[in-house]
């Protein structure tokens, strides 16, 4: 009975939400989509003709934006699930911490990254401080694969959520890039406990 009344109030925000009516109307697969824009236009993190690579990509609506915004670049997205297909973006299905698919990732590409995405979080268990570790050191480990695969001018974003690991995540982040700011877009629910972190320039 608790879950089934969960799940009502899951889909009555869902409807009562203007960025999932907003994401159906202009063709987008997700709310999320509205994220990466915010922040784009905040940070300025997307460009023409550059390596992108999107971790957490399913069902694919931060991928489609940087296909859209992003012309002539080379985009490769991963996921343990499966995408349908979006110009201009390949995409590997697999788990991104096995050391095979991130090899993978960078050999796709001729040259060093120019920004790293990652929306990944791990699959909610109802114990938020467990989710929030999990999350982080999902986050932990986009940052490591960042250092050692972005230019020196490239851009690194991610998902992190306040908890345990938020200030090692932003204290490991400021070890390793010149600039590093915390942002909670508008369109992020304001109950949700995520921020993203957008770091520039390795140093």
């Amino acid at each position: 009975m608790k879950k089934n009344k969960i799940s009502k109030n899951w889909i009555n925000k869902q409807r009562r939400d203007i960025y999932v009516r907003k994401s159906k109307l202009e063709g987008y697969r997700s709310r999320a989509i509205y994220k990466l824009k915010e922040i784009d236009e905040k940070f300025k993190i997307v460009k023409n003709g550059i390596n992108i690579v999107d971790l957490g990509s399913a069902p694919g609506s931060w991928s489609q934006y940087l296909s859209e915004k992003s012309k002539n670049s080379k985009i490769l997205s991963i996921d343990l699930k499966e995408v349908k297909e979006i110009f201009n973006v390949s995409h590997l299905i697999g788990d991104f911490l096995d050391e095979n698919n991130q090899s993978k990732l960078t050999n796709f590409f001729k040259d060093k990254l120019d920004l790293v995405v990652s929306d990944m979080a791990v699959n909610t268990t109802g114990n938020k401080d467990l989710d929030a570790i999990s999350t982080g050191e999902l986050s932990i480990n986009a940052m490591n694969f960042s250092v050692k695969n972005l230019k020196k001018s490239g851009s690194f974003v991610s998902k992190i959520f306040m908890g345990s690991t938020f200030n090692e995540i932003v204290q490991n982040c400021k070890i390793n890039f010149k600039e590093v700011k915390i942002f909670k877009p508008p369109s992020s629910r304001k109950d949700s406990k995520e921020s993203f972190i957008i770091c520039k320039k390795i140093r």
